[in-house]
């Protein structure tokens, strides 16, 4: 906006007005970056007269807020913040306006309660209390903000973490949350009612190895634009129930250890995945020994390329038709089956097998098993295992 300087008393006061508002926005870009703005605005004197500035700046300043609580003799990281290459973080101790240099707790700090305030400047939430083994729970007060785009690992191992309320919080432009939650082991249980999911691209290992969540309501979630959800609920080993139900896993390729080691699962529903992308299940459902059931009827396999031990492990099934499986594609089955000890009845019909290297110990670990398949995958079995179906009376029958 150009103002001609005249005689006209309102533009002259108009003009003075704009470059006082410019000269007053460098003043406050120069404080942010000196961390000394914080100050001032709460100093009650200059506080007024800052709210009356119209200026983008404190529309988005500190409106993402943190309360982080430690657990008793903390003694540890409690944030991974470097203070030379970030310095839009603001953290306090005890609600007290102390910044600090160092990011450990020690017993002696006696410490009850840390707030961080986040600049607008900061985008990526990447790592952020990666490894703070010494964080009870965490609440965020404020988050109004929806320009992060990043926040893999934000919790990862978090080992003493119980709660965190994320009743406001913003994920709207959020593309990556790859070991979001990864290795949460004290992690009880998790209310994500509130996330829009729509933007994630990659969810890979983001509950992974969160021991102790018994219950996992993701229905809400929006995955229209998820990629990749391999070891996405990996090690879960008290994970009874989890709500797949609305997935959309249209543009998923890989879905490797998905649900590995979920030891206490005793039956999950897929059948509104769609899986004609995927390339990779391999150990996909591998260690679930508590699984029953399994119904894969819709799954399409026509684009899979590996499916080694996809069940193995699976001690408490008994029945398994993968009669509409294709696996013209794949090139490594090894172990697929082996150790589903409790399995008698498996029906591979379509299956078919371009080596024997990709027969590897496919069959291995039965008392009886009663299998269903082609001729030709029947006489490439024999080949392979002339002793083997005798000895521990495999039964291929053709159908």
């Amino acid at each position: 906006m150009k103002l001609e300087r005249n005689n006209d008393d309102s533009n002259v006061s108009s003009w003075k007005k704009i470059k006082s508002k410019y000269i007053l926005q460098e003043i406050f870009a120069n404080l942010n970056q000196t961390k000394i703005l914080e100050i001032i605005r709460y100093n009650k004197k200059i506080k007024p007269k800052l709210n009356k500035i119209k200026f983008d700046y404190f529309k988005e300043y500190s409106q993402i807020e943190i309360e982080i609580f430690p657990i008793e003799n903390a003694s540890g990281k409690f944030v991974n913040i470097d203070d030379e290459n970030k310095p839009y973080y603001h953290i306090y101790f005890n609600d007290e306006r102390k910044e600090i240099k160092k990011h450990n707790i020690n017993e002696q700090d006696k410490v009850n309660k840390i707030k961080i305030k986040i600049d607008y400047q900061v985008k990526t939430f990447n790592g952020l209390f990666e490894n703070c083994e010494c964080i009870k729970s965490i609440n965020f007060k404020k988050f109004n903000r929806n320009n992060v785009n990043n926040m893999s690992k934000m919790f990862y191992g978090c080992t003493s973490m119980k709660e965190i309320n994320f009743s406001k919080f913003n994920t709207d432009k959020v593309k990556r949350m790859i070991g979001m939650f990864g290795y949460c082991v004290s992690l009880e249980k998790l209310d994500l009612s509130n996330f829009n999911t729509h933007s994630v691209k990659n969810m890979s290992f983001m509950f992974c190895r969160c021991l102790s969540m018994k219950e996992l309501n993701v229905s809400k979630f929006d995955t229209e634009n998820v990629t990749d959800m391999h070891f996405m609920f990996s090690d879960c080993s008290s994970l009874k129930q989890v709500n797949l139900q609305n997935f959309n896993t249209n543009n998923v390729k890989k879905m490797s250890e998905m649900f590995c080691d979920c030891s206490s699962l005793t039956g999950i529903d897929l059948s509104k995945f769609n899986t004609e992308n995927v390339i990779d299940m391999s150990r996909m459902f591998c260690g679930c020994s508590s699984l029953k059931e399994l119904n894969l009827s819709n799954f399409n396999t026509n684009n899979v390329k590996i499916l080694i031990s996809m069940f193995s492990q699976c001690t408490s099934l008994n029945y398994l038709d993968l009669s509409n499986f294709n696996t013209s594609n794949v090139n490594y089955m090894w172990w697929m089956f082996s150790e589903c000890s409790s399995l008698k009845k498996l029906n591979i019909l379509n299956f078919s097998i371009k080596s024997y290297k990709s027969i590897g110990d496919l069959f291995s670990g039965f008392s009886a098993l009663e299998i269903i398949c082609s001729p030709e995958l029947k006489m490439k079995i024999r080949k392979k295992f002339p002793n083997l179906l005798i000895n521990q009376n495999i039964f291929i029958i053709k159908k």
